[in-house]
């Protein structure tokens, strides 16, 4: 099955060409966890250094460039799939007003989208994939409307999927062989990925700038939401620590930066006194600078950083002046809590789950230290429990992640007609308790 995957739940404009097998003849679950998936094509445009002068993703904004750059990025990914053929179409009027019904709300994509699509053959494609929620919904709605866009002009089946439900999978897939092909900033680091040897249940704990949640997955493909949450997402909270230490955007990368100088330049007794692989207390972070783990004992699989982001704020105003060396502290010590916060709630969450899988999803899985803490706790702590961390093209929103999920919802034959009322869902969620 080849997937055609869209994704612009955010500042990504993405889009990927996988071609994916699994073996259904086992059944539904058993089958499905014996897939393999191989990226024939994969472009991505960020928007970031766009967003950068608000401190965040303006919707707007974000709207405006996926309309600008789906076409393009349609056109490197089917290329780059070797799927892009060129010969002159025509259009039937009918779907020709359709598809302009679809587009009118997305100013300049329709007059691309007809030059691109009348000048080249409806790609050997199987299916459309594309994300409904959650995100922003005017961004949305873009990749909504162009992929219902194609997939009646291609007469091709459309699924809606789960952004979140890409991340679970970006982390549960594993590099099947590595690839020589893509070289270039933005690109598939692996041609080839298997979901395969999953044992259940899984804990996915999924951290970004919109989403810090542990579901549960007893069954495959069903969740149960055992933590979120109660304010600000940690990457949220990653960013507003930023800004007030007048980092750029996105703020996370800039604060790991400085922790690590921090945690490089600490001399070897230092080391011995401070558990940087653990993360965990304040070892030799100035008194001043130290920072609360909040609701870290509480008996609950739920989070808090808003208190986090807050203790920074009144910090900060207490020191009219802070040094560089004390910023590069501060964002330790912020990192830190984080890490002690994430870890102790999901080792909580693993205790009452049994959970056998521990995956991490999401753009802050990125993250060196939390990804150190990580491997490191399970390694000592819980060596029965397997943990998987996507590779870094895979944290990020991306459309691979669309079209694994996209497979598995295709397998089920949960097809949506371009003309049903699929809507943007900023709010969707993927479990409740």
């Amino acid at each position: 099955m080849k997937i055609l995957a869209i994704e612009t739940s955010c500042d990504e404009t993405a889009i990927a060409v996988v071609e994916a097998d699994g073996d259904p003849s086992k059944g539904l679950g058993a089958g499905e966890q014996n897939a393999h998936f191989k990226v024939l094509g994969n472009a991505l445009l960020s928007q970031a250094e766009l967003h950068a002068r608000y401190g965040g993703v303006f919707p707007a904004l974000a709207k405006r460039e996926h309309a600008k750059n789906l076409v393009p990025i349609l056109e490197a990914a089917l290329e780059e799939a070797e799927l892009l053929h060129e010969d002159t179409q025509a259009i039937p009027e009918e779907t020709r007003a359709a598809i302009a019904k679809l587009l009118e709300r997305e100013p300049g994509l329709e007059e691309q989208f007809f030059e691109f699509v009348s000048e080249c053959e409806p790609p050997a494609i199987d299916v459309i994939a594309v994300t409904a929620g959650p995100g922003l919904e005017p961004a949305l709605w873009v990749g909504i409307n162009f992929a219902k866009a194609l997939a009646l002009l291609w007469e091709k089946p459309l699924v809606a999927v789960n952004h979140m439900e890409g991340h679970i999978l970006a982390a549960l897939a594993r590099q099947e062989a590595p690839s020589t092909k893509h070289e270039e900033p933005n690109k598939s680091q692996s041609e080839k990925l298997e979901i395969k040897n999953v044992h259940m249940p899984v804990l996915a704990l999924l951290i970004s700038g919109g989403h810090t949640e542990l579901v549960l997955m007893k069954e495959w493909l069903q969740y149960q939401l055992i933590g979120a949450t109660r304010d600000d997402a940690v990457g949220e909270a990653f960013d507003k620590v930023a800004r007030m230490l007048e980092l750029p955007y996105p703020g996370g990368p800039e604060i790991s930066r400085l922790a690590e100088q921090v945690r490089a330049n600490q001399a070897e007794q230092v080391r011995a006194a401070y558990d940087q692989t653990a993360g965990f207390g304040s070892g030799n972070t100035p008194p001043d600078l130290r920072l609360p783990r909040p609701m870290i004992n509480e008996n609950s699989c739920d989070f808090s950083f808003a208190g986090l982001k807050t203790a920074v704020l009144y910090l900060l105003k207490n020191k009219t002046d802070i040094s560089a060396g004390e910023k590069q502290h501060l964002a330790r010590e912020f990192e830190d809590a984080v890490a002690e916060v994430l870890w102790k709630k999901t080792a909580r969450a693993l205790k009452e789950t049994g959970a056998q899988t521990l995956c991490i999803g999401g753009g802050v899985s990125a993250n060196t230290h939390i990804r150190r803490v990580f491997t490191e706790k399970i390694k000592n702590e819980y060596p029965d429990v397997t943990l998987r961390i996507p590779s870094a093209a895979l944290t990020t929103d991306n459309a691979v992640m669309i079209a694994l999920a996209g497979f598995y919802r295709a397998l089920r034959g949960e097809y949506v007609q371009p003309s049903d009322e699929l809507k943007a869902n900023g709010n969707l969620s993927l479990a409740s308790k």
